[in-house]
């Protein structure tokens, strides 16, 4: 009904409380993902970018189920763990809402936003897993409308990637409830200044970032990584794709070596993919150091399937159980 506002989804009976639960906050997308068999740098003129028009003949193309919260929820329902996503689906939505309902995902604290798209992310991947990505929030702008879910079992929370008021709203609300979270701002990181930045690792336990996004962090709060994780910080995670990852611990900081992959074949979704196996095992207790390697192998399984949802997750070969 045009002009009707979002609605909260009802939790499906089918779905059991549990004793603790993670909740995950971000972008449910569709990811439309093609495969350029070139190079960019091939293509693109550093003397000319003031004037760039290029085009990239992509002759393969997929629609996937995607969005970083969406990709964590899978990855860590797969692991064993409670995914509870705070998120917003659009009117588009219906086919990725059973989706999770199937999975046993529990949905009970999504938006579905009647006169808008669910989010969409176009993506081209070059033979050397570099990516141009363009992204159409829409109903994603509505998540800042719904709160955090009244309920006690939620022990832990990600703040990934979502629309700008969501996000600075998701870190006041967790740390108002006294909820432990990662601050995951992937791509949306340039949305914020250095002050709102700042405040955000100060209401973080954890703060996660590949490398690149751990430079612009740095430039952006005037604080070196050390620096900053010599404070209340339980660590800092950086991601440094097949190197493995990084920790900073009050200053310390440890290489955790990465995982070969048995096959390099998309990268989409890899960093969700170790972002689940982060909340996993944070939701064991385990040492920060385990909870990465772990996700350094869920980094590697997921590389070697396309899409960012289609990995299986082996429990007992990952020695879970």
């Amino acid at each position: 009904m045009p002009g009707a506002g979002p609605k909260p989804l009802r939790r499906p009976s089918s779905i059991r409380q549990h004793t603790m639960a993670s909740l995950v906050c971000g972008s449910l997308a569709f990811d439309t993902i093609t495969t350029f068999p070139g190079r960019f740098a091939e293509q693109i003129l550093p003397e000319q970018v003031h004037i760039l028009n290029v085009s990239f003949l992509v002759p393969t193309l997929r629609r996937e189920y995607g969005g970083c919260a969406g990709n964590i929820a899978y990855t860590l329902k797969a692991l064993g763990g409670e995914p509870v996503v705070l998120a917003a689906l659009g009117n588009d939505g219906g086919d990725y809402l059973a989706r999770f309902q199937q999975l046993g995902i529990d949905t009970s604290s999504l938006l579905q936003v009647p006169d808008n798209y669910t989010a969409q992310a176009i993506i081209i991947t070059d033979r050397d897993n570099n990516q141009i990505t363009a992204f159409h929030p829409g109903a994603m702008q509505q998540a800042h409308e719904i709160g955090l879910p009244a309920r006690d079992d939620i022990k832990l929370a990600l703040i990934g990637p979502d629309g700008r008021d969501a996000m600075l709203r998701r870190a006041r609300d967790l740390h108002a409830a006294g909820i432990p979270f990662v601050f995951d701002p992937g791509q949306g990181l340039p949305m914020f200044n250095g002050e709102e930045l700042r405040a955000f690792v100060a209401q973080a336990t954890w703060v996660a970032v590949n490398d690149y996004e751990g430079r612009m962090l740095s430039e952006r709060t005037g604080q070196s990584l050390a620096e900053m994780s010599r404070s209340h910080l339980a660590g800092i995670i950086v991601t440094l794709a097949a190197e493995g990852c990084e920790l900073w611990i009050q200053g310390e900081r440890t290489l955790v070596p990465g995982v070969k992959a048995t096959e390099v074949v998309d990268p989409t979704g890899c960093g969700d993919a170790f972002r689940a196996a982060l909340l996993f095992g944070l939701e064991q207790g385990w040492p920060l150091a385990r909870c990465v390697a772990l996700g350094n192998q869920m980094g590697a399984l997921k590389i070697a399937q396309r899409g960012g949802q289609n990995h299986v997750v082996d429990r007992t070969a990952l020695g879970l159980g």
